[in-house]
């Protein structure tokens, strides 16, 4: 039997997702507050938790400047766009970033993790995996926005 709200470890990997987690999400999808919010497995606690976020006003480069160079994280951003028919539109992105350069127990971890993690963030439009820059480039995002 599960509860919506009640968070317990997932049986493949042991990672709960932190209220503070959903709530900074819930922030970005209907209030706003955030262009984007990155999070980090913490294995001591067993949880996601929020890493950063970033204001309303910081840019795409910004956000991709927040995550390491060297280590996995999950992210969600909010692409504003506006359509050919001149339409403001917003889409939330789901990122896995995984750089290929980081340690494979990280990869391994953050794999396992995903798609539990993935499914509290109900509103999710769009999920991108990235093993580097180029395979969330801006100019992908506004591909797969369109």
């Amino acid at each position: 039997m599960s509860f919506r709200g009640f968070s317990r470890p997932n049986a493949t990997s042991g990672m709960g997702v932190a209220e503070h987690s959903k709530n900074a999400f819930m922030e970005l999808q209907r209030k706003k507050v955030h262009r984007y919010v990155i999070f980090k497995i913490d294995e001591k606690k067993k949880e996601v938790l929020v890493e950063k976020t970033g204001g309303p006003a910081e840019s795409y480069d910004d956000f991709t400047a927040a995550l390491p160079e060297n280590d996995c994280r999950y992210a969600v951003y909010d692409f504003d766009f506006v359509t050919s028919e001149n339409c403001r539109k917003s889409k939330i992105f789901f990122i896995a970033w995984s750089p290929s350069t980081s340690r494979i127990r990280a990869k391994m971890l953050y794999a396992t993790s995903k798609d539990r993690f993935r499914r509290e963030l109900d509103g999710i439009h769009y999920e991108i995996q990235a093993t580097d820059p180029t395979e969330m480039d801006l100019e992908v995002i506004r591909d797969r926005a369109n």
